[in-house]
């Protein structure tokens, strides 16, 4: 652990957390300016969703190379909240960026996304069609439950809900579905990236990247991801070190991926970003359960099931960090 941490020397809690706001901007801006460097790449592009983790990497890429060569991405699409992009729209003007619209809405239309999602949860539910909506929930691990059971939350055209619990092959093909958003985008910011010879810059935290909560090839895709060692905590404060807006700082994280409204807890982590921080920050330093439980307002049971459930996320989203897998090394270009 390498944060360069002003807090910590009490009894363990949320504090311990604290970081040094300008040594740690500063870390992360010479390092984006030597990663840059030996890419020989003269900028960045990222999308941006006006969510904490990619306003916060905007304010660090121009304090790293100027808003002159920050160029960002709205990437909306059919199920999108449009508060988002009045919320990247008041990031790209607060840090003074160039940020261009694309809505990924008719490709991911012309690709079957949609189509393809819907005849799934149409096994479930079949009258689901036009004026529906959804979204996909996990079962809550401090119950027990464990994160393998995902259920299927509809609304009707006239505003009933039902909630149903979802078959693997139901589950695997909306999740397919659902990722072609994710990897559309990815594609949108490697076409601007390559025209103006940039870097992609990636906005996961240390807790999303920590336990997979990305897409493979799509928002997991980037050359630099300069907050992936930073807790969303440490994020947030950084935030307001750096002058991110504090309409954008109250805004709780949602995945802005479903057409119903969703959080992330209830799509991922179960727990809110603060009480996940405290037990994956006590599961890495060794710090005693009775502390974390204490710190995060939990009981020891609770914090040994969360334990448990980011063990098995590790695990089980193991392949997303990997690279393609070789017969053999290249050994010629085996240290690039």
């Amino acid at each position: 652990m390498n944060i360069r941490t002003t807090g910590g020397n009490g009894p363990f809690s949320a504090e311990t957390l604290t970081i040094d706001h300008a040594a740690e901007t500063d870390r992360i801006v010479s390092a984006l300016r030597g990663q840059l460097r030996s890419m020989k790449k003269r900028g960045l592009v990222l999308g941006l969703s006006g969510g904490i983790d990619s306003s916060v990497s905007v304010a660090l890429a121009v304090r790293a190379v100027g808003a002159k060569n920050v160029f960002c991405l709205f990437m909306p699409e059919n199920d999108s909240d449009p508060e988002s992009l009045r919320f990247g729209r008041l990031v790209a003007e607060t840090f003074g960026v160039e940020a261009i619209v694309e809505d990924i809405g008719p490709i991911l239309k012309a690709m079957g996304c949609y189509e393809r999602r819907d005849a799934f949860i149409r096994e479930l539910v079949p009258d689901y069609g036009d004026g529906w909506a959804s979204k996909v929930v996990i079962a809550n691990a401090l119950e027990g439950e464990g994160y393998n059971i995902s259920s299927l939350v509809v609304q009707s055209p006239e505003g009933v809900q039902s909630k149903h619990r979802m078959p693997p092959s139901v589950y695997l093909g909306v999740v397919a579905a659902t990722n072609m958003k994710q990897r559309t985008r990815k594609q949108v910011e490697y076409y601007h990236a390559d025209r103006l010879n940039f870097a992609v810059l990636g906005t996961p935290n240390r807790l999303e990247y920590d336990q997979g909560f990305f897409v493979k090839n799509g928002d997991g895709a980037a050359d630099v991801k300069p907050i992936a060692h930073l807790y969303k905590s440490q994020v947030y404060a950084l935030a307001a070190h750096l002058g991110v807006p504090a309409e954008v700082c109250r805004r709780p994280p949602t995945t802005d991926t479903y057409s119903l409204e969703q959080t992330q807890e209830e799509f991922y982590f179960s727990l809110p970003y603060d009480r996940m921080d405290l037990c994956l920050y006590g599961l890495n330093h060794g710090i005693e359960i009775e502390a974390v439980a204490k710190a995060a307002g939990l009981t020891v049971v609770q914090v040994e099931r969360v334990w448990a459930d980011i063990a098995a996320k590790r695990k089980a989203t193991r392949y997303l960090h990997l690279g393609p897998q070789l017969v053999q090394p290249v050994e010629e270009i085996a240290g690039y």
